[in-house]
């Protein structure tokens, strides 16, 4: 699924409107500190794991 400008601009619209100009930076500082541990989540070693597989 390829999104192009315009669709992107919606999507942006849409957010504002949801949630307002002054929750976007929150937003967006929370949803890169997301990304972040997911990636070093799956950096780690999975024989670190608690052993169910």
């Amino acid at each position: 699924m390829n999104l192009g400008t315009p669709e992107l601009l919606v999507i942006l619209v849409i957010v504002l409107l949801v949630f307002g100009g002054a929750k976007l930076p929150k937003l967006a500082r929370s949803l890169g500190q997301a990304q972040k541990e997911f990636k070093d989540g799956l950096a780690e070693d999975p024989s670190d794991g608690d052993g169910d597989a």
